[in-house]
């Protein structure tokens, strides 16, 4: 297990965006990413999960390929990036931002429209 400050892990989601290709970046639409320490009670209630500690990073929101003619006027997408979690699976400093960069990433392809299965499958690539 590792820790560190808040201002360095907010460091390493920002890294983790400015990372991406540029292409990807520039099609962020609408989408918010915040860190907490932990997944809400609402959160877990919602994916039918128990325990705070099962996810590094959830998307909220409608994915772009899910966008319509009618999308607007609406709230933010969500990316939260769950910092205790990650830290409590780290072994190291560089393994919290090999988790933070992985994360990040994972639930920016939901964002795309990529669904778990698929999300998994580009993994392998990365």
């Amino acid at each position: 297990m590792s820790n560190i400050d808040r201002d360095n892990f907010e460091k390493l989601v920002n890294k983790a965006i400015l990372d991406l290709p540029e292409k990807v970046r520039n099609l962020l639409e609408n989408v918010e990413i915040v860190i907490e320490d932990y997944p809400s009670e609402y959160q877990l209630k919602k994916l039918n999960k128990t325990s705070r500690y099962c996810l590094l990073g959830l998307y909220e929101g409608v994915p772009k390929t899910k966008r319509g003619a009618h999308y607007a006027n609406v709230l933010p997408d969500k990316i939260t990036i769950f910092q205790k979690n990650i830290e409590r699976i780290a072994k190291s400093d560089k393994e919290i931002k090999k988790l933070v960069q992985k994360t990040v990433w994972h639930e920016i392809a939901h964002h795309f429209g990529f669904n778990e299965q698929q999300v998994r499958e580009l993994e392998k690539n990365w």
